[in-house]
């Protein structure tokens, strides 16, 4: 039975790791399809619902049904002051998130895997102001630099007076993020790659004459497969968070884009009169952050049966 065989016989007795394998894939799929959904709805996020139909707002601009105007027409709610339907904007917003994170992961790992082989390999000079760097831009506060920067980051290209378009403004995000993303995996991978080049089989290759670069795509990568899986899976569920709080703090997704941090800023300045609104979207972050560490734990202990819970 190959190692790819027995992972999966293993990952498939954890019921907490297929469990929460459908949950990741439930989102991932309503974020891929939510356009055909909210067709299929009828609704949008961007229409002003409580403004067409007066009868939907009360007087101080609040919903007038039950738990944030919950009702057939409008399954979640509606969006206090201008009534936009709260169901598409978390469809819409779970897709912003979800597919900016995703692509963020992406890159990190890319710059966290390239550099750890690198640095690894090499060894010497390379490998020590790799390390001086890694180390430099650890030190740096995430939080306050994902702050500080995005303004920079979209004023490089847009005039202050124009409208950042939100392509534009999904690229800074990405930009921001991973800068500071990838010296775990990097990390991780230098120390693996320590380890995996004094073996045999790399010796080998050296003395039958393999390039440098050869024995790092053929020897070295494929041997680093398992802890760069295991990592970005669990590097992703941080990176959502991350692009929520960009939007939650105002450097981020900005109107009227629809994302998950955008509305977690909007609940918290009208929790006291509508704490509904903040519901929903909540209840679908937690589930899919606590679904998505699971996963990565699962396919961790799938991996190496050792690291075992």
């Amino acid at each position: 039975m190959s190692p790819g065989q027995l992972m999966w016989r293993r990952f498939k007795r954890d019921k907490a790791g297929v469990i929460s394998a459908f949950i990741v894939i439930f989102f991932f799929a309503i974020a891929l399809l939510a356009p055909l959904i909210a067709m299929v709805y009828g609704k949008n996020p961007y229409d002003l619902y409580g403004q067409k139909n007066p009868e939907l707002l009360d007087e101080f601009s609040m919903p007038t049904g039950v738990f944030g105007g919950v009702s057939g027409d409008h399954w979640f709610g509606i969006e206090p002051e201008l009534g936009r339907d709260v169901f598409t904007q978390l469809l819409y917003g779970m897709r912003t998130s979800i597919f900016t994170a995703l692509v963020a992961t992406i890159v990190m790992v890319v710059i966290g895997v390239v550099i750890g082989l690198v640095g690894g390999y090499y060894g010497g000079k390379v490998d020590y102001w790799l390390g001086r760097l890694t180390d430099f831009l650890l030190g740096i506060p995430s939080q306050l630099f994902f702050i500080a920067s995005m303004p920079v980051v979209v004023a490089a290209f847009v005039n202050p007076e124009e409208e950042t378009p939100t392509w534009l403004r999904a690229t800074a995000i990405v930009t921001v993020l991973s800068f500071l993303g990838w010296m775990g995996l990097s990390r991780l991978i230098r120390a693996a790659t320590l380890t995996l080049r004094e073996r045999e089989f790399v010796e080998a290759a050296k003395i039958a004459g393999a390039s440098p670069w050869r024995i790092i795509r053929k020897e070295l990568l494929p041997n680093l497969v398992t802890p760069i899986l295991v990592q970005a899976t669990l590097m992703l569920p941080g990176t959502i968070l991350s692009v929520a709080f960009l939007s939650f703090v105002g450097v981020g997704y900005v109107e009227p884009t629809p994302d998950w941090g955008r509305m977690f800023s909007i609940g918290a300045g009208i929790y006291e009169l509508d704490p509904a609104y903040m519901f929903f979207p909540g209840v679908a972050m937690v589930v899919f952050v606590v679904a998505f560490n699971l996963l990565g734990d699962s396919v961790r202990d799938a991996f190496d049966p050792k690291s075992g819970r």
